[in-house]
């Protein structure tokens, strides 16, 4: 392979220059960045063909001098500048030299498209008005009640205290679930999110599930476990999270009675937890999005349980799908590896 070949095979647009600066190579990306014949880079001054401005009206080379400055220089850090038709593009150069100290032999410039910076930028952007969003609520409830409990304590009843400490403890677990779900976020997004999966029984931990959210809302939330249930391989407090993420999304998106079943799939290869309300259900348009980060509709919440709960149930290399339900409304079902080995009798019964 040709280092033009190889240069063309990159991703990112490259353009080499000699130790004079001379253009010697221009890889075919970097040509239609800089909107160049190809031909027309090599053998031209390295100003002439990189052909970028700041904010400022520099170029590139001008500002940055590449053959120029200490001896100890071995490269130019990555900056952001613009194409000839004002695309951001982030440019770094590495300059080779022929020994240590040594005279300047090349200097090899990189470019590449500032629309994946951008889309970071955007999401941290989200990321901070979500949180703001939802930080908000909780700390101007707790600061109310915990002001009036300070300076009016004397002229309340108990009753009155204890119904403002209890909204304040709610709180104060919103607050923590938030952070709880930011963590995971950052585990998830960073490659370190961690798993201890083992031999549990899935339809106790998914009964915990339903009697922590049903105990928080008006709504009826019917449980289904199919009897005689094989092992999950699972860590149970991410299948108890998955779980409570799927019932609290149906109690907030949903309408009527939530139903959760468990039972094992076809051929008992795995098992099946599925979460149905009887609301409006999901568009098939959405439904790609619905594990996407910050999805959300006019349900509040911060957008971010199911890209955890696609993340978690993945990472035990089960799936999840959406669908509609028999009844109507959103059908959500995850699939979780059995457990090799013997079974042991599992709960059993419909609440």
């Amino acid at each position: 392979m040709t280092a033009q070949e190889l240069a063309d095979s990159l991703p990112d647009g490259v353009v080499v220059a000699d130790g004079q600066g001379v253009v010697t190579l221009v890889s075919r990306l970097a040509a239609s960045m800089l909107d160049l014949d190809g031909a027309r880079g090599p053998g031209r001054p390295l100003a002439e063909v990189l052909r970028l401005t700041g904010s400022d009206a520099h170029d590139w080379v001008e500002l940055n001098r590449p053959f120029e400055g200490l001896r100890t220089r071995t490269g130019v850090p990555e900056q952001s500048w613009l194409l000839p038709d004002g695309t951001e593009v982030l440019v770094s150069a590495r300059i080779v030299r022929a020994a240590p100290l040594g005279e300047i032999t090349s200097v090899t410039i990189t470019l590449r498209s500032g629309r994946g910076r951008a889309r970071l930028d955007r999401e941290r952007s989200d990321l901070v008005a979500t949180v703001a969003h939802e930080l908000r609520s909780p700390l101007t409830g707790v600061r109310g009640f915990v002001q009036a409990l300070l300076s009016r304590w004397d002229r309340l009843d108990d009753d009155q205290r204890k119904l403002m400490l209890t909204t304040v403890a709610a709180d104060a677990d919103r607050l923590s679930r938030l952070i709880a779900e930011l963590l995971d976020v950052a585990r998830i997004d960073t490659g370190r999110l961690q798993i201890h999966p083992r031999p549990v029984d899935a339809g106790e931990l998914v009964a915990r599930a339903v009697e922590s959210v049903a105990a928080g809302t008006t709504r009826t939330v019917r449980l289904a476990v199919a009897p005689d249930l094989p092992p999950a391989l699972a860590d149970p407090d991410k299948l108890i999270q998955v779980v409570t993420n799927l019932i609290e999304n149906a109690v907030r998106h949903g309408a009527g009675d939530v139903r959760v079943d468990v039972e094992p799939t076809a051929g008992a290869g795995a098992l099946r937890i599925a979460v149905a309300d009887e609301g409006e259900g999901i568009p098939p348009d959405l439904r790609r999005r619905v594990f996407t980060k910050f999805w959300t509709d006019t349900g509040g919440g911060s957008g971010l349980g199911l890209y955890i709960v696609n993340a978690l149930v993945r990472a035990h290399e089960g799936t999840i799908t959406v669908s509609d339900a028999p009844g109507g409304g959103a059908l959500l079902v995850c699939t979780w590896p059995v457990a090799p080995g013997p079974g042991f009798p599992r709960s059993t019964g419909e609440t």
